[in-house]
């Protein structure tokens, strides 16, 4: 299939084809759109985006120098982390202080003023997030609750400086890749009034059974679950028989909810800590889709899910982000390791 390749896309002109132009969670929101999964309305913006933004402030040149000079004795991970904090730091400040160019400056802000039309809301609230063309979860930054024009702008080089954070560049040199060229795309997409949140893993991870999924929720915006700040609650779910065979409710205290500007995290009420984040009917929903989407893609999904509290059952649950789930091999396991660990799974309560 011939492409049209742009520097900014909806994400509804996306697909798995666009990976390596817009990064792999850019092209599976894409997709999932394609699948008719609702997805918040949104933005990516390309590789090439990236590169027009460092060739045109002079920031290619400038990063390999900053690299050169920095790692001239060598970098061993283990020995330099002090070298690599300071590297880190000079990178993304020299990126983040550059002005972006004006063509592209308002070709973003064009998409944005467009995305506000589509929704009905001015200043609508976006999440800005990374989206590699390889898969590095929690390498790059996300930033959530994003308003304004110049706001959205700014977090956009926030996003591109973020492909450096010392994280992102340890990963790069144990991977063999390079450390002064690291073009990603980004997703810019409306953010959702939550009322829970979590993942849904389309196999249960560290027994590799593939019968069976894990939904994780906490009340609030997902990011107390997928930085592991919280206990979620939890639920494993027989994806044959649509059958939920254990539920872990967890006392949960905290969660994460929008401040004025970005999110900040907030006391639960005492009369909901104790209480399931999600019915019954949105855990069975949740898994329905995911399997649709591990059927689609031929392989078990790690997913984002959020339950919108403006909207009714189902149009209340949106898609996030969509990825391959890692686990383990369960032919790797001696079986009654397996039977084990299974039972601990099911019967944790």
């Amino acid at each position: 299939m011939e492409m049209n390749h742009k520097e900014i896309y909806w994400l509804d002109e996306l697909g798995q084809e666009y990976n390596d132009v817009v990064g792999k969670k850019c092209a599976n929101l894409g997709e999932l759109v394609k699948l008719g999964l609702r997805v918040p309305y949104g933005f990516a913006l390309s590789v090439m985006a990236y590169e027009r933004f460092m060739e045109e402030t002079g920031l290619k040149e400038k990063v390999v120098q900053i690299v050169e000079r920095e790692t001239k004795a060598g970098l061993d991970v283990e020995k330099n982390i002090d070298k690599m904090i300071v590297l880190s730091a000079t990178i993304r400040e020299a990126i983040e202080a550059s002005d972006m160019p004006p063509g592209l400056g308002g070709d973003i802000a064009r998409y944005y003023a467009e995305l506000q039309k589509k929704i009905g809301i001015a200043d609508v609230a976006c999440a800005v997030r990374s989206s590699g063309a390889v898969s590095m979860p929690g390498q790059m930054e996300t930033y959530l609750n994003i308003k304004g024009e110049s706001e959205i702008i700014r977090h956009v080089k926030k996003v591109w400086a973020s492909a450096f954070t010392t994280r992102a560049i340890v990963f790069r040199i144990q991977n063999n890749m390079p450390i002064s060229w690291a073009p990603i795309g980004i997703a810019v997409i409306m953010m959702i009034e939550a009322k829970s949140a979590g993942v849904i893993l389309t196999v249960l991870p560290t027994i590799g059974d593939l019968d069976r999924a894990i939904v994780e929720g906490n009340f609030g915006l997902g990011e107390s679950v997928v930085s592991g700040e919280v206990t979620p609650d939890s639920f494993v779910v027989h994806k044959n028989e649509m059958r939920i065979e254990s539920r872990d409710i967890a006392e949960k205290t905290k969660m994460v909810g929008y401040a004025e500007s970005g999110t900040e995290v907030c006391q639960i009420p005492e009369h909901l800590q104790k209480t399931p984040c999600i019915d019954d009917k949105e855990i069975l929903e949740i898994v329905r889709v995911a399997k649709d989407v591990e059927r689609h893609f031929g392989n078990p999904q790690d997913m984002e899910w959020v339950v919108d509290k403006r909207f009714t059952f189902p149009e209340s649950i949106f898609w996030v982000q969509a990825r391959g789930a890692k686990y383990t091999k369960k032919d790797a396991r001696k079986d009654e390791e397996y039977v084990i660990d299974l039972m601990l799974q099911l019967f944790r309560t």
